[in-house]
């Protein structure tokens, strides 16, 4: 059996937590329809609980000791309010259009690493922050004809995701993956029930492979992206994330018949030219004396 390199199952890795995001995507985009986006998130948060729980019987309980219960619910918070805000826009937008969005998240949480963890800024940080927001400016067009009120959405979404992630670098430090998993889920699964009792619906059989779709790709993608961090750095990982939009357009124009103009390909060239400087500086600067 050939043997593979770290940086070749890195790359692997990054393409399994690629497609779990378009497979999470997809499936809340056909749930859509039929139910809630506090539903969706809570049934979500439900599936990944479950299969959670399942790896900690066999790894052992222990690791979910925490001393930081109130970091913990505050990333949950924000991520619970960013995830069911993008399953919101799911459903208003083109697939193209959210991943486009999405990817300022990188961006948002170095602005605000800076203001709340007092990281430092550097020349890719700026570079990055200045050219998502000429990138959103492209895609967005304020002022035209063809501007979109529900691609806000999608970018108060990535604030919150960039918030949860700015509380996940001090817990990183002391508590374990599966111990951030588990209590993600298990904190975000009675916010999205209280959320949803408000309009419940019942899911049908044909929604069940959606619902599973949403529950087993979400969990799959956090241990994908985590596995591959751990073989290979994020400037050589990072980067095959962003194949998710070239996915999300042809997802989107033979699945459901959307289209993409050149703002929204031109704006998405900006901001990932944007994440990848950044990411190369950041490179660089460790390998200085």
């Amino acid at each position: 059996m050939l043997a593979l390199s770290a940086p070749a199952r890195a790359a692997l890795w990054m393409v399994g937590t690629t497609l779990s995001f378009t497979f999470m995507a997809l499936g809340g985009r056909e749930l859509s329809d039929t139910m809630t986006a506090f539903e969706v998130s809570f049934f979500r948060a439900f599936g990944g609980f479950l299969i959670v729980t399942l790896l900690l019987w066999r790894t052992g309980f222990a690791t979910l000791r925490t001393q930081r219960i109130g970091l913990h619910l505050a990333r949950n918070v924000f991520h619970f309010g960013g995830q069911t805000l993008w399953f919101w826009s799911l459903g208003l937008l083109p697939l193209a259009t959210v991943f486009a969005l999405e990817f300022t998240i990188p961006f948002w949480t170095a602005a605000m690493a800076a203001l709340f963890l007092g990281e430092r800024m550097n020349r890719g940080r700026v570079t990055a922050i200045a050219l998502g927001f000429v990138g959103i400016l492209v895609i967005l067009q304020p002022g035209a004809d063809v501007f979109q009120q529900a691609a806000l959405i999608v970018l108060v979404a990535a604030i919150g995701f960039s918030v949860s992630n700015v509380c996940s670098k001090p817990l990183s430090a002391t508590e374990s993956t599966l111990a951030i998993i588990f209590y993600m889920n298990l904190m975000q699964m009675p916010l999205g029930l209280f959320a949803a009792s408000f309009n419940w619906v019942w899911p049908e059989w044909a929604d069940l492979p959606w619902l599973v779709m949403v529950g087993v790709a979400g969990m799959g993608a956090h241990f994908c992206m985590t596995r591959a961090f751990r073989l290979a750095d994020a400037t050589f990982v990072m980067p095959i994330d962003y194949l998710r939009l070239p996915l999300a357009v042809g997802i989107g124009y033979f699945a459901y018949g959307e289209t993409v103009g050149w703002a929204l390909l031109f704006g998405a060239a900006i901001i990932l030219a944007g994440n990848i400087y950044a990411l190369r500086y950041e490179a660089r600067l460790k390998k200085a004396p």
